[in-house]
């Protein structure tokens, strides 16, 4: 089996990070972890070092940067790039491994679970797997994997601060080589949790609309990060 390298961009992930790592640590006899921070002020960097990780520093906030420091400095084959406040299952590596076998061609992604039990965001993620599934629009807390020579072909993440993963898939050429993984990935539902999902979710499609008619990436990081 090719070796693996999975990428993980952190500010300020002390809380969340170790419960990744833990999810993660059975990658070590087939792969790598890679963190780039972008200057964190708590135990992040103390963290992903007492787990083994490889830990690289971004001069900038900025997460397309980020994980294109991480793609630049890895060795594996296949690029699996992760949100920090992420978990995943138990099977998740011998899954994983079974698929990677096939077209290298393909970019996979999971199916996304909210780490919530509300019953309201069973509905959003009913939204953003139709999303991603049929309109082929997966986002990168559903985490990419890559092989080696896709990412160079699509020339990888730009050196931007937002909508890095929308950017990225948009330029693919072939979209129908996007595979949504019969695996689950769970994320933190705390960026939902300041406000109302449906809120959230117009105010994160604006952004978007914006972007895409020409709006500069930084302005939209700093309104985000206000929300």
């Amino acid at each position: 089996m090719s070796k693996i390298s999975i990428i993980i961009p952190t500010i300020n992930e002390a809380n969340n990070l170790p419960l990744l790592l833990s999810d993660l640590s059975i990658i070590y006899k087939e792969g790598e972890i890679l963190i780039i921070d972008s200057g964190s002020e708590d135990k992040t960097v103390n963290i992903a070092n007492i787990y083994g990780a490889k830990v690289y520093k971004s001069k900038e906030k900025n997460r397309g940067l980020q994980l294109d420091i991480g793609a630049k400095n890895s060795e594996g084959e296949w690029l699996i790039f992760l949100h920090a406040d992420t978990r995943l299952t138990n099977d998740w590596l011998t899954k994983v491994k079974s698929v990677l076998k096939g077209d290298k061609n393909y970019i996979y992604f999971f199916k996304f679970k909210i780490n919530d039990k509300k019953v309201i965001y069973r509905i959003l993620e009913i939204l953003v797997n139709f999303r991603s599934q049929y309109l082929k629009q997966p986002y990168g807390d559903q985490g990419l994997i890559i092989h080696r020579s896709t990412y160079s072909k699509n020339n990888g993440f730009r050196n931007i601060p937002l909508m890095e993963d929308v950017d990225f898939v948009r330029r693919l050429k072939n979209k129908n080589d996007l595979k949504q993984l019969n695996l689950s990935i769970f994320t933190s539902s705390r960026k939902w949790e300041r406000t109302n999902i449906f809120l959230q979710g117009f105010k994160n499609w604006n952004l978007r609309r914006r972007w895409l008619k020409g709006e500069s990436t930084k302005s939209l990081h700093s309104e985000y990060y206000k929300q």
